[in-house]
């Protein structure tokens, strides 16, 4: 079943006189479950096509649904809910607050959300655990290394359960040998189920991907993989 469905998006945006298309009539599918990574240069539409995946912007024509519903219909309430609960977005810059414990920042979405103290920090630690910080937990976030930050934000994205984990340059600020850690975290996020959506534009790290979706000057380039990914 297709839980992301995008037809003929294209985004344009209006500086004074001068409109700018950042994507053209961009369309593809994905699948509850899959694990896809779109691969493109600085400025070829990514990071807005990303946007729109994750509900923070609308497209000026075209479609998206999500889970069966048209994302452009929706309230902002209803879509504040759907960033909130439905998607997990992790950041390469991390997006952490600095002098906050690794617990802390994991337990955020779902302070804003009204989860019960006891059950957001039991939620928490058990996340920390996962990723390989269970002795972190405490650590600010200025004590800890990018790799370490960046499994604390995957932690604090998947603080309220989301289907869909959206990943923009998730290694883009740490080492080779920690984006291999990270990677193998996504796959076996991928293995409980949930669909994980990547941008990066490093084909290293693309390969942990079941397919690659190329875009260029706002379109889709071409297609490519063989639903395995990289080995485990």
């Amino acid at each position: 079943m297709d839980q992301i469905s995008v037809s003929n998006v294209s985004k344009i945006y209006k500086t004074g006189d001068v409109d700018t298309t950042a994507l053209d009539n961009v369309s593809f599918s994905v699948k509850k479950g899959e694990f896809v990574a779109i691969m493109g240069p600085s400025g070829s539409g990514k990071s807005t096509l990303m946007h729109i995946l994750g509900a923070l912007d609308t497209p000026t024509s075209g479609t998206y649904i999500l889970d069966g519903e048209q994302v452009g219909k929706l309230s902002k309430d209803k879509l504040a809910e759907i960033r909130n609960r439905k998607i997990g977005f992790v950041f390469q810059a991390f997006n952490l607050l600095p002098r906050t414990t690794a617990l802390k920042n994991v337990e955020l979405p779902m302070t804003y959300a009204g989860v019960d103290k006891d059950e957001r920090i039991k939620r928490a630690e058990e996340l920390l655990k996962e990723v390989g910080l269970g002795d972190r937990m405490d650590h600010t976030s200025n004590q800890l290394s990018g790799g370490q930050m960046q499994r604390v934000a995957i932690a604090r994205a998947l603080s309220m359960n989301p289907a869909i984990i959206l990943a923009d340059e998730p290694t883009g600020n740490i080492s080779s040998a920690q984006s291999d850690e990270i990677m193998h975290i996504f796959q076996n996020l991928q293995k409980q189920g949930h669909t994980i959506v990547m941008i990066t534009h490093e084909p290293s790290v693309a390969r942990w991907a079941e397919r690659v979706i190329h875009i260029k000057d706002g379109k889709i380039e071409k297609e490519e993989g063989n639903g395995k990914g990289r080995k485990k």
